[in-house]
């Protein structure tokens, strides 16, 4: 089987996404293609299964590229789409492709409509569109393969030790938490942990994601307020606390937390951070 996902939005949409194509690729044993923004594209490169990346701009497409997609979509002979996006373009598009199975939110062109949860894992809530093809899906249960070389090598730039390594991944923003607070509190947990090793990640851009995320599996805990940080260490099971982020928008398991609304990051008292991290 031939499977089409059609995925706008940014990297953290598309690191959300993954779970789900990883069931469908393997419970259906299907051969997938994803179509996703350029610049996003080089998340679905940690993810083995999708044979393909379709650069395409959602929000920013002519006529004459979704022509063009109409012809990238056609000749592989799909059985099966997944249509994450909306609007009268793409379901046009789809109308014209000759796929069997179309499933979407909504619009003319599906052939199966889902209503997903509008609260929950943005990751698991994507199960709604895998039901009506039989497929299951426990996000929380998904895991990032990375190779080993690249693992190594992305240690080799982290303090070396032996002990804990805490990974901090500010957002960077006038709304994040302040800079100060992320300065001093490695010095605070060492105070009471003298043997802890930290280090605060500059922010990467969704190009890097590969070598962010080799960085972010050989950490004990991360720190972030930067949400594709903090969607990568949800896929490689880290230990999380992530700052501006509500619980019910996360996992419900053991090592993860969110703390704090993200307008609330500016006045976040560090006892709070430390308590979550362990420290109280």
């Amino acid at each position: 089987m031939r499977a089409l996902f059609l995925s706008p939005g940014d990297a953290v949409r598309q690191l959300q996404a993954l779970p789900a194509v990883a069931a469908v690729a393997e419970q259906l044993k299907a051969q997938v293609q994803v179509a996703c923004a350029p610049a996003a594209a080089a998340c679905w490169g940690l993810l083995p299964a999708v044979e393909k990346v379709i650069p395409f701009d959602f929000a920013a497409a002519t006529l004459a590229d979704w022509a063009n997609l109409l012809g990238s979509v056609r000749e592989p002979d799909f059985q099966l789409c997944i249509n994450l996006a909306e609007g009268r373009q793409v379901d046009l598009m789809l109308s014209m492709s000759h796929i069997p199975t179309r499933v979407a939110r909504g619009g003319f062109s599906a052939t199966d409509t889902v209503t997903p949860p509008a609260a929950g894992w943005p990751a698991q809530a994507l199960e709604a569109y895998l039901k009506p093809i039989g497929v299951s899906l426990s996000a929380a249960e998904f895991r990032l393969a990375l190779p080993r070389s690249e693992l190594d090598k992305a240690a080799a730039t982290l303090p070396a030790g032996e002990g804990p390594l805490l990974l901090l991944a500010p957002r960077g923003d006038r709304d994040d938490w302040p800079a100060q607070c992320w300065r001093q509190l490695p010095g605070t947990i060492a105070s009471r942990l003298p043997n802890l090793r930290h280090q605060l990640l500059p922010a990467a851009a969704a190009s890097a994601v590969r070598r962010r995320a080799a960085q972010l599996a050989a950490a004990d805990v991360v720190l972030a307020s930067e949400p594709l940080v903090i969607e990568l260490a949800l896929l490689l099971g880290i230990p999380l606390v992530a700052l501006g982020r509500r619980e019910d928008t996360l996992p419900q398991r053991q090592g993860v937390k969110g703390l704090a609304e993200p307008s609330a990051l500016a006045t976040l008292d560090p006892a709070q951070v430390l308590s979550a991290l362990g420290f109280a």
